[in-house]
């Protein structure tokens, strides 16, 4: 009778720290997806000019620049003028660029760009 007091006690106490384990991680998924969703930012469309490694943007609005977090999105535009649509991430001054668009015309170091 004791042995078998013990099995259900000691069931129980697993049967509740299984539980207990999966409401923490439960917990730490919404606090990640609150997070994230407060640090991203709806999509804009800017026009500047990319940098000759294809790493940062200066828009020609307000000179401001920014690291582009996916480079690989911008492959082949380096140096020339362009309109991106990206996503700011407002706390690294970082864009995850969408899309990129080759503009007429010459890039700010006045050298002209070709349009595909």
């Amino acid at each position: 009778m004791k042995k078998l007091f013990i099995m259900v006690f000691s069931f129980m106490v697993l049967a509740s720290l299984g539980g207990w384990a999966q409401t923490s991680s439960q917990k730490s998924e919404k606090t990640d997806k609150t997070a994230s969703a407060t640090t991203s930012s709806k999509a804009m469309n800017m026009m500047g000019t990319i940098s000759s490694d294809g790493k940062s943007f200066v828009a020609d609005k307000d000179n401001k620049s920014w690291t582009i977090d996916n480079p690989e999105a911008v492959k082949g535009h380096q140096g020339h003028h362009v309109s991106v649509n990206a996503n700011e991430e407002t706390s690294t001054d970082s864009l995850h660029v969408n899309s990129v668009k080759m503009l007429g015309g010459k890039s700010k170091a006045g050298t002209p760009t070709n349009t595909k």
